[in-house]
């Protein structure tokens, strides 16, 4: 009874507190001379947006930075220790060494991937089952992606039956091939992980640059294949520089998605055999180790990381 009240209250509440926000507001607005209601009118309707960004979004971040100087309780302040853990111990390193990977190599291959299958599946008639087929992955999570690649990648030692279905597959194809435990060995592992994540996003990259080419005006590249222009120089010359916009903003969602990468690395290896990265370390040091600042601190520069490629995404959309 308590949590179907609390569901109710929950579906009507905020309704309703809208409208009596609204209703309040132009009231008192009503009541002000036309000048004054005129300037504050934009406030009122931007407040409760204000009010919301302020309490989940700022304060938090600045008590995260607060509490990146204090120690593993927040009471205490430590300077910079928590920074110096961060860049100097093993496994903060192998953490911001393995995030590094995962944007290079993630966003690359989902980048040229995605433009490279949309390219390729324009030319067939049968494109929109290929971008289906593609992007199918996109409807799991990471989670789930996880679970799934978790059985690809399983391991049973020489002579035993292969349950995985990497193992099976290149013991079939290859002679005297050994199984390989591929989510224990550095740096197999790390790249196997980056392998789940190119699986799930590159359908995501195949979509956008699909639309994108069909942007792209066919006269221009007819006219350059009437001036002898072949296929690959019309794509490097035309269609490439065309896609520059479409191909920036994946490239920014991608980045973004590579730095706060977690779950697939929880869920396959929980950042053991050094495949850590920012987030599962800071995972590890606030619910495991108990330690408040060292969370916070990479936290931090996770965040640091991500206001660089926000702002050149900010300044590519005001152009």
């Amino acid at each position: 009874m308590g949590t179907l009240l609390l569901a109710a209250i929950a579906l009507a509440g905020a309704p309703a507190a809208s409208v009596a926000y609204i209703l309040a507001a132009e009231l008192v607005l009503g009541r002000l001379p036309v000048r004054s209601r005129r300037a504050l009118r934009p406030w009122v309707w931007l407040a409760p947006a204000l009010v919301f960004v302020a309490v989940f979004l700022v304060y938090p971040t600045l008590d995260t930075v607060v509490l990146s100087v204090r120690d593993a309780t927040g009471a205490a302040w430590i300077g910079l220790a928590n920074y110096v853990y961060a860049f100097e111990s093993r496994e903060a390193l192998i953490a911001l060494r393995n995030t590094v990977v995962w944007l290079v190599l993630f966003t690359g291959v989902v980048v040229a991937g995605g433009l490279g299958i949309a390219a390729l599946a324009e030319r067939v008639r049968y494109d929109a089952a290929v971008r289906g087929i593609v992007f199918l992955p996109m409807a799991l999570s990471f989670t789930a992606a996880g679970v799934i690649w978790k059985f690809v990648y399983e391991f049973r030692p020489a002579g035993a039956p292969q349950i995985g279905l990497m193992n099976a597959a290149l013991g079939a194809l290859l002679p005297g091939f050994e199984p390989r435990a591929w989510l224990v060995g550095a740096p197999w592992n790390t790249l196997c992980l980056i392998a789940v994540g190119v699986w799930t996003w590159v359908g995501f990259a195949t979509v956008v640059f699909a639309a994108a080419l069909k942007a792209v005006p066919a006269e221009i590249v007819e006219a350059a294949r009437v001036d002898g222009a072949g296929e690959w120089r019309v794509f490097l010359n035309i269609t490439l520089p065309l896609l520059g916009p479409t191909t920036g903003a994946v490239a920014t969602a991608m980045v973004i998605t590579a730095l706060k990468v977690f779950d697939v690395v929880y869920v396959m290896t929980s950042g053991n055999f050094d495949t850590d990265v920012l987030a599962t370390r800071m995972y590890h040091a606030l619910f495991v180790d108990q330690q408040l600042g060292r969370a916070a601190a990479l936290a931090v520069i996770l965040l640091a990381a991500t206001v660089p490629v926000m702002a050149v995404n900010l300044r590519r959309l005001r152009q």
